[in-house]
């Protein structure tokens, strides 16, 4: 008997492989572009943002530095101002990354050039002068009592016509004028300049508006010391507050971010020029008063009053009053005043 042929198996047919279009890996890769783009952005930025704050840290230090030497100047040289302003204009030029500085002082009605330090060409330091009028960018900086900062000096000829034909024959563009200010009333200026258009950031106007501070503070010591040299009865006082005022400049060069040295060389020198037993300095933030420094107390007034630390103001304290009125507080007899407290007159005698 013969069999039959085999039944054939039957195939199923097998569904396609999937493949991958062209648009969808190229759409992943994009995706992968992006997001690595971005990353790279971020590392970008916090690098950025790292770079800028060590080198806003390096330029803070750098100030700090200046303004410890400015001082230090100003503390040794009592009578002379030369020394003071040329220290000025050359931490002036390189922090600020100008060209050059210069100072003029107001003299009548004219700006003499007092100090200078740079690449662009200056008068003789002292000898050189302008008319104080609006034609010049110093001379509008003393007459309005106000900074002028123009981005382009040598394409202000209607604005500025003296101030631009300087520009244009010694070749500067950018110019910066800060006035000193003293009383309310602009003496002088400080100025800066660049080759190049390229303004001052806020930062270094700032930073100059400082060093036109610095300037105003050595010009009132040299001034202060003059005058009191000239009355010969009150020539050992002065000789007295100058050596104290540049004691206590000397202890703020030597310790830029330590008030406790600078406020204890206060109160000494205010206990020995006032005539006085002892001294105190607090601090006041619009709530309590804090210590800052004591001077010539005894034992047991020197506890009562730092355990009294903080403390509110009141009526009851020499502290307290000043403190609510803002007003200078001389009270003649303490256990005779109905309102000081009686306590802390005993005790500190």
């Amino acid at each position: 008997m013969r069999r039959g042929p085999k039944p054939a198996k039957s195939r199923e047919a097998k569904p396609p492989v999937a493949r991958k279009s062209p648009k969808d890996d190229g759409a992943r890769v994009r995706d992968l572009e992006k997001r690595l783009a971005e990353a790279l952005q971020r590392e970008t930025e916090g690098l950025k943002r790292e770079a800028e704050a060590l080198q806003h840290e390096a330029v803070a230090q750098e100030q700090q530095a200046a303004t410890a030497e400015i001082l230090r100047v100003i503390s040794s040289s009592p009578t002379d101002l030369q020394p003071v302003f040329d220290t000025i204009v050359k931490s002036a030029t390189r922090l600020c990354e100008s060209a050059d500085a210069h100072i003029f002082r107001r003299d009548g009605e004219r700006l003499v050039l007092a100090a200078h330090c740079g690449q662009i060409p200056a008068r003789p330091i002292g000898v050189f002068s302008m008319p104080l009028d609006r034609g010049s960018t110093a001379g509008r900086s003393v007459l309005d009592g106000r900074i002028v900062h123009i981005a382009d000096l040598q394409g202000e000829a209607e604005e500025f016509p003296e101030g631009s034909k300087h520009a244009q024959d010694l070749g500067h563009r950018t110019i910066l004028q800060v006035p000193l200010m003293r009383e309310g009333v602009a003496i002088g200026t400080i100025g800066l300049r660049r080759t190049e258009v390229r303004p001052f950031t806020e930062r270094q106007t700032e930073l100059l508006q400082t060093f036109a501070d610095q300037a105003i503070i050595a010009i009132e010591n040299v001034r202060l010391f003059k005058e009191l040299q000239a009355s010969n009865g009150e020539l050992t006082t002065a000789l007295d507050k100058q050596t104290a005022t540049s004691e206590i400049l000397r202890v703020i060069s030597r310790s830029p971010t330590n008030l406790e040295p600078v406020f204890d060389a206060i109160v000494r020198s205010a206990v020995r020029l006032c005539g006085a037993n002892h001294s105190v300095a607090a601090r006041f933030d619009g709530e309590l008063l804090h210590p800052l420094a004591f001077h010539g107390f005894s034992p047991k007034a020197l506890d009562l009053m730092k355990q009294s630390f903080p403390m509110r103001p009141t009526p009851g304290l020499a502290l307290g009053r000043p403190a609510l009125s803002r007003a200078v507080v001389n009270i003649p007899d303490a256990l005779a005043d109905p309102e000081y407290a009686r306590d802390f007159a005993v005790a500190g005698g």
